[in-house]
């Protein structure tokens, strides 16, 4: 079973009280760990400039690069280091949209299922989306990205604020799964034409709702290092059960699980046998 997971690869700075960290980001890389570890059959597409981005990630014979004439940069602050549930971000919000002339002689042949993760609502164009369906595959989409806006410039980067995307509805509409936070579903509302709504709510666990609602209590983790990337870990972790057939509070207990077991360290998850 062929797993294609599309986003940007990210360059990043990490700022935690008064220590600052570069690293590399993006949804697509912090997912590939988790997928290299629960389900091997996966190929990470991802648009940047630099090649050399991808030399981080945990296998670079399931990479492929989609070149483009610029990155993403994102810049997370958590000025409370008590408390990783307030996170400041900025970027250059990158202009590098994936298109489908970018995926057609990359994608393989066999494909079972598709993650999208756009980073900002350039990302993945409508076009974009409307041609993947055409695969009838199971989607799983991260929400977020399409709510980013800029706001205030500081620098070279922006401040981000979250907006409702005129387009959102028809985006979403058929695809399988869709990711996001509580914030996130108070701006967008629930009412979409997706199997289930996976909504996230950082230390005080998830939701889960298709037809019914399961509620995913957290697992608490007293040494919290680095919660960046963790709602990009839950998802994989939770799409990683799916398709093998798990129930979904059985997925989302097991998102919970490797969520929580990311956090306790810098960077993307790390399997603790």
């Amino acid at each position: 079973m062929t797993l294609v997971v599309i986003g940007p690869v990210t360059r990043d700075l990490i700022e935690i009280g008064d220590e600052s960290i570069q690293k590399i980001g993006g949804a697509t890389y912090f997912q590939a760990y988790v997928f290299e570890e629960f389900f091997d059959d996966y190929l990470a597409i991802v648009n940047c400039d630099d090649e050399k981005l991808v030399g981080s990630f945990p296998d670079l014979n399931k990479v492929s690069v989609i070149k483009k004439e610029d990155t993403h940069f994102f810049i997370n602050k958590y000025p409370d280091k008590n408390n990783f549930d307030i996170r400041e971000q900025l970027s250059n919000f990158a202009n590098i949209p994936i298109l489908p002339d970018d995926l057609e002689n990359i994608l393989p042949e066999k494909i079972d299922a598709f993650v999208l993760n756009p980073l900002n609502r350039y990302d993945f164009p409508a076009e974009t989306i409307e041609y993947l369906k055409t695969f009838e595959v199971p989607i799983f989409i991260s929400v977020q990205g399409f709510l980013r806006c800029t706001d205030d410039k500081v620098n070279e980067n922006y401040t981000i604020r979250l907006d409702n995307f005129n387009e959102l509805t028809t985006i979403l509409s058929g695809v399988d799964a869709i990711f996001m936070d509580e914030v996130e579903k108070n701006i967008i509302g629930t009412d979409y034409d997706v199997d289930e709504m996976v909504i996230t709510n950082g230390s005080q666990g998830s939701r889960i709702v298709a037809g019914g609602e399961i509620k995913i209590p957290p697992v608490p983790c007293d040494d919290v290092v680095d919660t960046t990337g963790c709602g990009d870990t839950y998802m994989a972790a939770y799409v990683s059960q799916k398709l093998l057939a798990k129930s979904a509070e059985n997925a989302g207990n097991f998102a919970s699980v490797i969520a929580s077991e990311k956090i306790k360290n810098f960077g993307p998850y790390c399997s603790n046998k």
